[in-house]
């Protein structure tokens, strides 16, 4: 337990860093390798990388369709209703999401407007690893099915038999995903950035992953009309602010939760209370004892903090310092602190309120900026997976009223092309403009 009142300005930033990420100089020079060999050889270099980093030795790149009946058959009937209930969640609070254009006449004759398009191609990245992750196909497919979205493409590793978990099959059927690829890591980021002989690239890449993952999507963000990205992100992380009136079982098991994703995540508990915070460590190591993922979440807790401040006020501060993916808050009145906490991913109010309602069905996007960057980054929403575009629209009598203001700017710029667009249009014949006649 730290007493954060005690630490000078650099021992804070050091409570609060994050577990350092793989050898930056190293991962930089391995991920750009597999890119260009996606560039040069297509699929041959799926085939092949596929084979070596997951041991599985394909002849077809990508996954075959079956109709939602017959998945949904292999999967058990309590597997099915959360999947179901979780999706109809999901689109419910993304619905809500949808934009609404605008038409404005800013003057006379002078219509601006805002319009929203779905993004024609996106690329939905779900990571393979020690556990299928369904939840994570429902936050990229429904919300991208909401936004209209006319083409999705998902990439997911195979295990060695060739072969995805099918609750991931059926999630993507519900999302109306029809195009899967059995493919991952840095080289399906790249092969949905390139585009190979199978898979056609995309406008947009999304989706959580390792470090080569995450590093090959900030590489190919940088291509020459490359594709956008939908964030930067590091491990998984969680801080939850609790006061004495806290339950140190949920509070450890908020904690826990979090850890379990990977050794690499980091949990944090802030607390005004030393009371809570022993009870809450001591939870911790009883509940780590019955998790299946035991070996994982005691890595992880390795990098677990506890931090004492000198009120909840202070706790706030240390909260908006971390700028966590997810932020747990179980002090009285909680919703009454939310105007306080300014850097959160997510924000899980009150003692009700686990971690585990967002990562699955509570119908928020689990898709959140980690690492810190929750400081400038926002959760996955609707608006993501659609483009902005402006119209304008100008009558004769429109660009009369600011006409003079456009030459003016365009002579103060030096730009005389831009300022003759518009005299030229003034000086010209109203009545046969009208007409439809020359009106030079």
């Amino acid at each position: 337990m730290e007493i954060w009142s005690t630490l000078n300005n650099n021992q804070q930033d050091d409570l609060l860093s994050r577990p350092a990420l793989a050898d930056n100089l190293k991962l930089t020079g391995i991920v750009a390798d597999i890119i260009e060999q996606v560039k040069t050889q297509g699929d041959q270099a799926l085939f092949a990388l596929t084979e070596k980093f997951d041991g599985a030795k394909l002849s077809n790149i990508r996954f075959d369709e079956v109709s939602l009946e017959e998945v949904a058959a292999l999967l058990s009937p309590k597997v099915k209703r959360a999947i179901d209930q979780a999706y109809a969640n999901i689109k419910t609070f993304h619905q809500a999401q949808y934009p609404q254009d605008v038409k404005v006449e800013t003057a006379p004759g002078v219509v601006c407007e805002l319009k929203h398009a779905p993004l024609a191609s996106v690329g939905l990245y779900i990571p393979g690893g020690t556990a299928p992750l369904p939840s994570t196909v429902l936050m990229l497919g429904a919300t991208a099915q909401v936004a209209g979205c006319p083409r999705k493409v998902l990439c997911t590793p195979p295990n060695k038999d060739g072969e995805i978990a099918n609750e991931i099959r059926y999630a993507a059927k519900l999302c109306g995903i029809n195009e899967i690829y059995l493919v991952g890591g840095a080289q399906a980021i790249a092969a949905l950035a390139l585009g190979t002989e199978s898979i056609t690239k995309v406008d947009k890449i999304f989706g959580p992953g390792n470090s080569f993952v995450t590093e090959a999507k900030q590489q190919v963000s940088r291509i020459p009309a490359g594709p956008a990205i939908d964030m930067p992100a590091g491990p998984s992380e969680v801080l939850v602010i609790a006061d004495k009136d806290a339950n140190p079982v949920y509070v450890a098991a908020d904690l826990l939760s979090q850890a379990e994703h990977g050794a690499d995540s980091q949990a944090v508990l802030v607390s005004d209370s030393a009371t809570l915070i022993e009870a809450t460590k001591q939870q911790v190591s009883a509940q780590l004892a019955t998790l299946s993922r035991q070996n994982i979440a005691e890595q992880a807790i390795q990098h677990s903090r506890y931090i004492l401040t000198d009120n909840i006020e202070q706790a706030f501060e240390v909260s908006n310092a971390y700028g966590p993916e997810h932020l747990i808050v179980q002090i009285n009145n909680a919703r009454e602190s939310l105007d306080k906490l300014t850097n959160a991913g997510s924000i899980f109010v009150g003692q009700w309120s686990p971690e585990s309602a967002g990562d699955y069905a509570s119908g928020t996007n689990h898709v959140l900026p980690t690492y810190g960057y929750a400081r400038n980054y926002s959760s996955l929403g609707l608006a993501d997976f659609m483009r902005r575009f402006t119209v304008q629209e100008l009558t004769y009598q429109g660009l009369q009223n600011i006409g003079d203001a456009i030459m003016d700017l365009a002579d103060a710029e030096g730009l005389d092309a831009h300022r003759q667009a518009v005299a030229l249009r003034l000086q010209s014949d109203l009545s046969a403009e009208i007409k439809g006649g020359d009106a030079s």
